[in-house]
């Protein structure tokens, strides 16, 4: 079943409230997910040529200043990093390539949930509530963030198997429905040189993506290609690094809504997780159309909004 929010502030006075105008969206979905919970929010880039990433470990009592030592002396820059519940939050100056490259060569047990330089992804088994408080979502600022309540259907309930997923490079996804030809895709996928970490479907989109855009194609036209190559019912709701994007396949047996303000734009799998927003009585609502492209993009993470609503439907 599962449920998937998305908040992007148009209005930047907003941006320290950010996680406290999320936080009861993503606590709206608990029914339709209770099995894990997981958000990416787009905050505090760090500059050019360098790199944000999060690590997660299962282990409370993980060793993470042992990590940073061993990024420092590989990397010789300084590393900033900061525990939050079973992740690490660490910044250096580096290409996210060669910090992949090494953190797979040299710490294959610390898994590395998302990485680029506006994106934070946060992801555990458990209800709503409890990953909330577990990583202080309420008090978290930023310019946008998606999330996702999770019930397990068609793989484990693991952190490995919870949304969101990142693949790219401050590129998210989350998605609620089934994929019918996930497997095929992903031997596909695999000899393009996607590198999977769990049995999701879900993780199999969010590959696409990041194969697709590697191949050159803009986030607009993957999202138009999937249209074509993804089989099954998905409605996806995709982060980037200035907005974030929405789809729904063309028979749209998934539930979604949207709403736009002056102030944000939102996206929810019920009209309940936007009722809570401020200004949603003069919101403009509707229901995202089948095979329909939505993207929101600002000029940066907190820019100024340049264009919003369906940019085409496809066929």
């Amino acid at each position: 079943m599962c449920g998937i929010v998305g908040l992007f502030l148009k209005n930047r006075a907003l941006e320290p409230r950010l996680g406290a105008l999320f936080q009861p969206m993503l606590l709206e979905m608990t029914q339709r997910g209770p099995d894990s919970t997981g958000f990416a929010i787009y905050r505090d880039p760090v500059p050019a040529g360098s790199v944000k990433l999060v690590l997660q470990h299962p282990a409370l009592d993980f060793d993470w200043s042992h990590v940073a030592a061993m990024l420092t002396d590989a990397f010789k820059a300084d590393v900033d990093h900061r525990r939050v519940h079973t992740h690490c939050l660490l910044t250096l100056a580096a290409s996210e390539a060669a910090v992949r490259r090494y953190l797979g060569e040299h710490l294959p047990q610390v898994a590395i949930v998302s990485a680029g330089q506006h994106i934070e992804i946060y992801k555990e088994v458990g209800l709503p509530i409890e990953v909330a408080e577990a990583f202080d979502l309420k008090s978290m600022r930023g310019s946008h963030a998606i999330g996702h309540t999770r019930m397990a259907t068609e793989s484990a309930v693991t952190t490995a198997g919870s949304h969101p997923f990142s693949t790219g490079s401050d590129l998210c996804l989350v998605h609620n429905g089934s994929l019918s030809n996930h497997n095929r895709l992903r031997r596909k996928l695999q000899k393009a040189g996607a590198v999977f970490s769990s049995e999701n479907d879900t993780e199999v989109a969010a590959q696409y993506f990041d194969v697709q855009m590697r191949q050159g194609a803009s986030l607009e036209q993957a999202l138009r290609n999937a249209l074509n190559d993804l089989d099954g019912f998905y409605t996806f709701t995709i982060g980037t690094s200035d907005g974030f994007a929405v789809l729904r396949d063309p028979v749209a047996c998934k539930p979604a809504v949207m709403a736009e303000t002056d102030d944000w734009v939102a996206m929810a799998s019920e009209y309940r997780a936007i009722a809570c927003l401020p200004g949603v009585a003069n919101a403009r609502l509707w229901e995202p159309e089948p095979a329909t492209v939505y993207v929101w993009e600002g000029a940066g993470a907190s820019g100024a909004l340049l264009g919003s609503g369906p940019l085409a439907k496809a066929g």
